[in-house]
């Protein structure tokens, strides 16, 4: 019933992309990022109730007025950062750890090719970590979230029905793989 638990995960995504739109954006994005004033005031109240606000406003402007300044990089710019090697080495070996996760075992597929799979596995993980990095600033979170549950609930019921006619198409079983490559993906770009 291993099958059953794996779609467990799509009802849990699909019940949060329905309560999604129901939630305002982030204060602090809103005010920094798309210097929304009273958008900001508005989520403030939506969030935490009726209130006098001011206090966290003054110091989302303060936090503006600091970073007004500050030039926003871009991943390249980020890769030759010397003070962020660190964390990029952090996080390298957090995706390369993926390898060893068991994930390419679930497409039954010969042992020759396992290696391969969680080769594949590994770059989706750092495919989807730069796309994200360079797009959260253009769309938002909100747009990544929801469209990255919705894309993620797609594929789980296309990977669902693959690894059910996996035994009588052994081609079903690269498509499973592909899935899984795409799942990956769209997780690490929206959620």
């Amino acid at each position: 019933t291993w099958n059953v638990l794996l779609s467990f995960s799509g009802l849990v995504a699909l019940i949060q992309l329905l309560f999604l739109p129901f939630f305002p954006e982030s204060p602090p994005y809103l005010l920094l990022q798309k210097g929304d004033k009273a958008g900001c005031l508005k989520a403030m109240k939506q969030l935490w109730g009726e209130g006098n606000y001011h206090t966290e406003l003054d110091d989302l402007m303060k936090e503006k007025a600091i970073t007004k300044g500050t030039k926003i990089m871009n991943v390249l710019e980020v890769l030759r950062e010397p003070s962020v090697h660190p964390q990029l080495c952090t996080m390298l070996l957090l995706i390369l750890s993926l390898q060893l996760c068991g994930l390419s075992a679930t497409a039954n597929l010969q042992d020759s090719i396992i290696p391969y799979v969680s080769l594949g596995v590994s770059i989706s993980e750092l495919i989807s970590v730069i796309f994200c990095s360079s797009i959260i600033d253009r769309f938002g979170r909100r747009i990544l979230l929801c469209g990255g549950y919705l894309l993620m609930a797609l594929i789980l019921v296309l990977l669902e029905t693959s690894l059910l006619l996996s035994d009588q198409f052994l081609w079903m079983r690269y498509c499973s793989v592909i899935l899984i490559f795409l799942f990956i993906i769209a997780y690490g770009i929206g959620p």
